[in-house]
């Protein structure tokens, strides 16, 4: 049984990631750290934070920078020159919270505490009949808990922490997917290339074709023949659990991730021939841009000498990254997985992603003993990762020297508010006390559950932590039972 998406928010959001980390890690402590704990002692001004959020740009939460922004006035509002005799500006506000005690933030963890809390928690029936666990300091790298921490498990979809991660170290997160349209050189034929981008667009789609008629009209074509190109990816199409509306086949070419909804996130029926079906909306645009197309789109590689007449872009990987891990996007996770493999100079199919992730762990000094990265999304019943591995990553992006995995903590979904944490951490009667103070992947399918991201410790440490779980036959218990141990690290209250 496929993993079931949950209803994502609409929105979301980044209230603690959005400053750049100021102190090196000499001093053991970092602006992570310190932006999050002060959340933690002001929830309501975290909370506005994340509903103010909106839409991403160029990889960075567009709320972020507008609260950046902000963050550089340094006296009242700001209208223009003032007026000779005018009064001067108010000054600024003092902040409503202050930064937190240095000797608070360097108080020294008590591992002993945390595995009292932990205990009676981990040990509920409601999580089945295998839990793994792993708790560490992000700052120093520390293991501060550990439960068959080294033990393989199935992930589910936190495993799209490891295909976010890959991606952003082999391609980086300005990494923009290409989709073309080619011209022969007789002017006769127009190809439509896949670069492997799913979140391609009608809207795309007729951008290349206007730009596509004007060079056929330059050249003086009466009409061409339209072919596709998707040899981009290589390999089966289908991923091992077969026809599944939690992903679409995975091809080279595909728009709107193969929806035949209005949907764009969780599952959906989806076409059965994504690149035929996103060439023969292409021949439609083509038509409509005054271009005479013969004939039925034709599955074909552009002919040698052809010329790139119309190209689009993706978004940049890194808003990619955040759709993919808010949502729990499953045919971006594959695309991302897939990517790697073509960076890494790996086959563009399932084994070949497999390995190349594996190696870019590798090079991030990941343990990846017993691991098995079977797909890109979590949806291979056969994948296996260590909670080890989950918070090493989570480590990394957290790490001041590596800002290019930082949009990995960015799209975690915040608890009780976006992506797939939008309906958890809330009671009958509104919230509770770790709403909006955790980030973290979900992971379901049937009888695994499992839970990855970051919290913030009463001291104010950013941990990272992953929960694996396996034999549960109640997904919400063992879903409530998740949350919980999350809620934990937070401390008493939370």
């Amino acid at each position: 049984m496929a993993e079931p998406v949950e209803e994502p928010s609409n929105r979301p959001s980044d209230p603690w990631g959005r400053i750049k980390n100021l102190k090196s890690k000499r001093n053991g402590s970092n602006t992570w750290q310190v932006v999050a704990g002060s959340a933690v002692l002001g929830l309501v001004v975290a909370t506005g934070a994340v509903l103010a959020a909106g839409p991403w740009d160029n990889g960075q939460r567009k709320a972020e920078r507008q609260l950046a922004a902000a963050a550089d006035h340094t006296g009242g509002v700001h209208h223009g020159r003032r007026l000779p005799g005018a009064p001067e500006p108010a000054p600024s506000a003092p902040a409503v919270l202050g930064a937190l005690d240095p000797v608070t933030r360097s108080a020294p963890q008590d591992p002993v505490s945390l595995r009292t809390a932990l205990a009676p928690l981990i040990a509920a029936p409601e999580l089945g009949t295998r839990v793994a666990a792993s708790v560490v300091d992000t700052a120093t790298g520390k293991q501060l808990y550990g439960r068959g921490a080294a033990t393989p498990m199935t992930p589910a979809s936190t495993v799209k922490i490891a295909t976010a991660a890959a991606a952003l170290s082999a391609l980086g997160p300005d990494h923009r997917i290409a989709t073309t349209v080619r011209l022969s050189e007789d002017h006769r034929t127009l190809t439509l290339v896949g670069g492997g981008d799913p979140t391609l667009t009608p809207a795309a789609l007729k951008s290349l074709a206007a730009s596509a008629a004007r060079a056929v009209e330059k050249a003086d074509a009466t009409g061409v023949r339209l072919t596709y190109d998707t040899s981009r990816y290589t390999g089966p199409e289908r991923h091992p659990i077969g026809k599944n509306p939690n992903l679409a086949p995975v091809t080279a070419l595909m728009v709107d991730e193969g929806r035949l909804d209005d949907t764009d996130r969780g599952p959906a029926t989806r076409s059965e021939d994504p690149a035929g079906d996103a060439a023969r909306a292409f021949a439609d645009r083509l038509k409509k841009a005054g271009v005479q197309v013969t004939g039925a789109p034709r599955e074909a590689r552009a002919p040698g000498k052809a010329r790139t007449v119309a190209t689009h872009h993706s978004a940049p990987l890194a808003a990619l990254v955040e759709r993919t891990l808010t949502n729990s996007d499953n045919d971006i996770a594959e695309a991302l997985a897939r990517q790697t493999a073509i960076a890494k100079g790996e086959s563009a199919d399932f084994a070949g992603a497999r390995r190349a992730v594996t190696t870019e762990l590798e090079k991030l000094q990941v343990p990846t003993a017993g691991a098995r990265l079977a797909d890109g999304s979590g949806l291979d019943r056969e994948g296996r990762v260590t909670p080890a591995l989950l918070t090493t990553l989570l480590a990394r992006a957290a790490d001041p020297e590596r800002p290019g995995l930082r949009h990995v903590l960015t799209g975690l979904p915040v608890a009780g508010f976006t992506g797939t944490l939008s309906t958890r951490y809330q009671d009958g009667t509104g919230t509770t006390g770790a709403t909006g103070l955790i980030r973290a992947k979900t992971g379901t399918l049937s009888g695994v559950n499992a839970l990855s991201g970051t919290v913030v410790d009463p001291q104010g440490r950013l941990l990272a932590f992953a929960f694996l779980a396996a034999g549960s036959t109640a997904p919400e218990a063992a879903e409530a039972a998740l949350d919980a141990l999350a809620a934990a690290l937070t401390g008493p209250g939370g």
